[in-house]
This record gives structure tokens, sequence and C-alpha cells, in this order.
């Protein structure tokens, strides 16, 4: 006997919760997620293949901290912005607001629902995802992904620079 992943039922002689007890781990819809995530890479690498496009023999460094800075902005704008909250809304509530337009949401429901709020809520999680999509869109259309990852780097380092200047006036008038 054991877990059944489809239906997300414990087969198993060990008490109800074993895996994580007192906290609902949705082990179901992680698989969901992680096989739709499998899923879209292999369909595109096929699809890049099939076209006959070649991949970059590699990134260059500075490439890959614009990607860096893009998938970071990104990842936070879509897990703890206040005006994307539409986004996270059918698998999370809020939380709290916190400072600088960010708000902590956190997961709701059950199964799939609860696990996609996991991810949506978390900008460690969506990294993977976005920073795919990043290194996707750069075999597509280099030029495009970086004038796009610029765009966002920018925001990134002024986001920084807006942190650095409140720190400063906190140590200044405290």
């Amino acid at each position: 006997m054991g877990f059944n992943p489809l239906t997300g039922a414990d087969t198993s002689d060990a008490p109800a919760g074993a895996y994580a007890a007192g906290e609902e781990v949705p082990l179901a819809g992680y698989a969901v997620l992680a096989g739709l995530y499998a899923a879209g890479v292999g369909a595109f690498a096929l699809g890049v293949r099939a076209s006959g496009r070649s991949l970059p023999a590699r990134v260059p460094p500075g490439d890959l901290l614009l990607f860096g800075a893009a998938t970071y902005k990104v990842s936070r704008l879509l897990a703890k912005d206040r005006i994307t909250s539409f986004v996270r809304a059918p698998f999370t509530r809020r939380k709290e607001s916190n400072s600088a337009g960010e708000v902590t949401d956190v997961p709701r429901g059950h199964g799939l629902r609860r696990a996609t709020g996991e991810l949506v809520a978390c900008p460690f999680c969506l990294g993977t995802w976005v920073g795919t999509a990043l290194v996707c869109g750069y075999v597509l259309a280099p030029a495009a992904t970086r004038l796009v990852a610029g765009g966002l780097g920018a925001v990134t380092l002024s986001d920084w620079l807006q942190y650095a200047w409140s720190f400063t006036q906190e140590q200044v008038e405290g």
C-alpha cells in the first residue's frame, strides 16, 4: 500500500497526516503542477527542435545577471504586489498588508487549488517558472527578451535604491 498520487489518498497503515503531522500538504496538487511544468518545458524543447532553431552555445554572464534581476522582479510582482492580487485571489486569501505596496497572501482550499495558492504566493517558488520562461524567450527572441529583462532589471535596481534611501532616512531621523 502507500500513497495514491491520483486521489491524494494515503493507503498505508500509517496514521493520517503522517507525512507532515498537523499540516495539510497537497502532494497530488504538487505532482500536477510539477507535471505541468515538465510538460511545458518538454513541449518547448520539442518545438525548438522541430523548428530547426539552434540553442545558444552559452549565456553570457551579463545576460545571466540581467535575467536574475528580471526573475526576481517578476516573481515578487506576481507573488507580493497589491495590484496583481487578482492573479492570486482564486487560490489565496489576504493575510496582511506590508510596506512598499506588498501584501502577504496565504493559500486556501485543498488539493490542486491549495498547491497553486502556495505557488503563486511564493516568489521563490515562482522564480523557477519565471526564470524558465525568460530562458525560453531568450531562445526564441534574444534581443526582445534582453530588452524586457533590462526594463525589469532597471525596476529591480530602482526598488533597491528606494529601500536604501528609506534605510538612510531612518538612520538620520532615528
